[in-house]
């Protein structure tokens, strides 16, 4: 297909595909003249992922880059390349100079992944994030929320076992990287939406319950 059938198919601006080109972002068509190439049913594709990464992720676009990179290698080491393609998509939010409270903040992490036996790498950068919301809830007294962190982690075990299980059955490498940015971006979009419904449904019932 043409770049302008690639676009319609894809939803994608023209302008913006070329900028995603330029960017490494998606891989160059097929050459049939100096100025003419021609694009496959793979380009829509990367193209949708693409977009998913930047708009609904809020990746920046060396972030996508290397995000890409990863789910392109192919080291024959699922758990290697997985990783990379996760640990990717979400940078520590770290301050400069971790603070007293980050750090109590860290240990209160690592005492919810030991509860929960779950097997986490130090340097997971949701380990850290974590750690920043801890030390921002506590800043600011809401505390309550902390309570509820190991019905959290139940809920998010419970899913992250669900993922991995449908992850493990999809077939090819690429695919299977896909598959992560997929549950990790648009799964968490998904589960946001989802509690904010859950939760103006819940309030609605306290405040005026149906008969």
């Amino acid at each position: 297909m043409r770049m302008a059938e690639l676009s319609a198919r894809s939803g994608v601006p023209a302008p913006t595909i070329r900028f995603y080109l330029r960017e490494g972002l998606v891989e160059p068509g097929r050459l049939t003249s100096p100025n003419q190439a021609v694009y496959s049913e793979s380009h829509v594709r990367r193209l949708r992922l693409v977009r998913a990464l930047l708009e609904i992720g809020g990746l920046s676009v060396e972030a996508a880059r290397a995000v890409i990179a990863a789910m392109e290698s192919k080291s024959g080491n699922d758990f290697a390349v997985l990783g990379q393609v996760q640990y990717g998509l979400r940078s520590p939010a770290r301050r400069s100079g971790a603070s007293e409270s980050t750090g109590d903040a860290l240990a209160e992490v690592d005492a919810l992944i030991a509860r929960q036996g779950w097997r986490v790498r130090e340097r997971n950068p949701a380990r850290q994030s974590l750690a920043e919301v801890v030390t921002t809830l506590r800043a600011i007294g809401r505390t309550e929320i902390l309570d509820a962190v190991d019905d959290y982690a139940r809920a998010a075990d419970e899913l992250a076992r669900r993922e991995v299980d449908e992850l493990l059955g999809i077939d090819g490498e690429e695919a299977r990287a896909e598959a992560v940015i997929a549950a990790s971006v648009l799964g968490d979009a998904m589960f946001s939406a989802l509690r904010r419904l859950a939760q103006e449904s819940a309030l609605a019932s306290r405040i005026a319950p149906s008969n």
